[in-house]
């Protein structure tokens, strides 16, 4: 098991539920404010920072936006990957992430074995992801050709999930996309799929408040992932500091 990815495992096993922001450059209005998003996530409490999200996350952008927020943060830097290009050799780790629902095999094994080389000539740790999107799915839905599952249906997303940790991957994120009106999936489909699996399990996708945070973690989720509510302005840390004071209550309350 290498450094990142036993930070996690380790983490979990100590506090019992983790944070994770997410900070996607290409929605913040310069790199600065994207960089500064990430310094108050750290300095709030995040257990881990992640970087990218959308297709347009690479090249000079994801660079320094990765570089500038690493030298400021204690945590690892872990690459959300839109496509093969959010790469950057700035960061600590990236999601290896096999979209497990798409209909399109791009998703599911070819984009990795194009990209895998490239992770490997830089030294990048890679943590082998299986990815679950879930309805309304949002543009991740749209862009991975995904067979939604359907919100009624926590069955098949435990399915999903067990068939991903049984192919290999480490750990599993269910998503229902950026920002979705419906809110965060199900807690019975996160109770399900936490039951189903015995790898590290992250939910993102609608999670607003740190009343909804306790709640996924208390539903047996082990890391909740936040972005678009981290973009909302306001004082971030406190923000930040607030959830994961809620991840850890939610912990708490599944003993």
């Amino acid at each position: 098991m290498k450094k990142v990815e036993k930070y996690i495992n380790d983490a979990i096993d100590e506090k019992t539920g983790l944070f994770f922001a997410l900070i996607d450059p290409v929605d913040y209005t310069d790199p600065e404010q994207a960089i500064k998003a990430g310094s108050q996530a750290g300095a709030g409490g995040a257990d881990v920072l992640l970087i990218g999200g959308s297709i347009g996350a690479q090249g000079e952008l994801l660079d320094y936006v990765t570089k500038e927020i690493k030298k400021d943060v204690s945590v690892p830097v872990v690459l959300f990957p839109g496509n093969i290009a959010t790469v950057t050799k700035y960061a600590d780790a990236i999601y290896f992430m096999s979209l497990l629902n798409s209909r399109n095999p791009y998703w599911i094994s070819q984009a990795q074995t194009i990209a895998a080389p490239y992770i490997k000539r830089i030294g990048l740790e890679p943590l082998p992801v299986g990815y679950v999107v879930v309805e309304p799915g949002g543009t991740v839905g749209w862009v991975g050709d995904v067979n939604l599952v359907p919100r009624e249906k926590p069955q098949i997303a435990a399915a999903l999930a067990l068939g991903g940790e049984y192919s290999g991957s480490r750990f599993i994120i269910t998503d229902a996309g950026s920002n979705p009106k419906t809110g965060h999936i199900p807690l019975e489909m996160v109770s399900a799929v936490a039951k189903s699996i015995s790898v590290p399990y992250i939910v993102a996708g609608g999670i607003r408040t740190p009343e909804q945070a306790k709640s996924i973690i208390a539903a047996g989720a082990d890391a909740i992932q936040v972005g678009t509510a981290l973009e909302a302005g306001g004082d971030l840390e406190k923000k930040v500091r607030d959830m994961v004071k809620a991840v850890r209550d939610g912990a708490k309350a599944r003993e």
